[in-house]
């Protein structure tokens, strides 16, 4: 435990090495590889990161939720860290959906499983939970997009958008409208490390105090290659309208799927009205439970509290 800015931060569970987990492929969908990390042997969990991340960002949730009896399943989406940049470019959440849930049945032959997820990982685990109800038993959902519902939202005095108009979204605009302009502008390892490691710095995603400069590091070193920079990026350019998917995901609807709601406040990118739109579109819930000290990276930054809350959330099911 320390005092950061004035104000007490409790200690997180220790952070593995980079190495300290065995790094799988496999093919997914007979479509291309995608890299996962999974331990244990018990009810299996899968973790869905977001962006600007990759299965990295999970590393201090891995081992204290195998030691709860889990077994943890932690994939790169497609273009992202170890996993293939799709080479015809088909890099969207139904993808991303479809290849973890293959991961899920075929390759690791589990009928059902849960998902805990935030930021595009979120979005995902929302879909996945509609699109496959007869395999996801619950969903942990923190700090992302919930549910498009329109005037469910409005007719409740919300604005249809919900995301912060936080004064440093600029990177929304130039990787949504303009990445090939951006990623010319990055045309160095160091660039475009930079470029990712200022979302965990001065862009304020996190709370202050709880990235060092060695996790910055850590989370910003799958970035540096140019392909996989911008393949992740896809998911801007699906909010902007800038990229076609072949199949809109599910996110016009409610979530019927029991889910435990989690918010870390200090994000300066999803801002306070996520709260009360989740009480609107997940009609079997736990929570909104709000965070202190968290940010964007609620399970990075609050391991010690993520990693209890979830196993008790899933201690039935194992």
């Amino acid at each position: 435990m320390h005092f950061q800015h004035g104000h007490f931060r409790a200690a997180q569970p220790a952070t593995p090495t980079p190495t300290a987990f065995p790094v799988h492929r496999t093919r997914v969908r007979d479509d291309l590889e995608i890299a996962y990390i999974v331990e244990g042997s018990g009810y299996p969990v899968l973790l869905l990161h977001g962006w600007p991340e990759t299965k990295r960002i999970w590393w201090r949730n891995i081992e204290p939720l195998v030691r709860a009896g889990f077994q943890v399943v932690v994939p790169d989406l497609r273009g992202f860290g170890d996993s293939d940049v799709a080479p015809d470019d088909r890099h969207d959440i139904t993808e991303y959906s479809l290849d973890n849930h293959d991961l899920m049945t075929r390759v690791l032959g589990h009928d059902r499983y849960s998902i805990a997820a935030g930021d595009v990982g979120g979005v995902v685990g929302i879909d996945m939970a509609l699109r496959f109800a007869d395999h996801v038993d619950r969903l942990c959902f923190f700090n992302s997009v919930p549910p498009f519902l329109g005037a469910a939202y409005t007719e409740q005095g919300l604005d249809e958008a919900g995301l912060r108009g936080d004064a440093t979204g600029d990177y929304r605009k130039w990787q949504g409208h303009h990445p090939d302009k951006l990623i010319a502008e990055l045309d160095t390892t160091q660039r475009r490390r930079r470029w990712v490691a200022d979302m965990y710095g001065h862009r304020l995603w996190a709370a202050p105090g709880t990235f060092t400069e060695a996790d910055i590091d850590f989370m910003s070193e799958p970035f540096g290659d140019a392909a996989h920079m911008q393949a992740s990026w896809a998911c801007y350019q699906l909010e902007a309208g800038t990229r076609e998917t072949r199949e809109f995901p599910r996110l016009l609807e409610t979530v019927p799927t029991r889910t435990l709601l989690l918010y870390g406040p200090e994000d300066h990118v999803i801002g306070e009205d996520f709260v009360s739109r989740c009480e609107i579109a997940f009609t079997d819930r736990v929570g909104p439970v709000v965070v202190p000290g968290a940010g964007h990276f609620l399970q990075w930054e609050r391991a010690d509290i993520f990693n209890d809350l979830l196993a008790m959330f899933l201690q039935d099911l194992r």
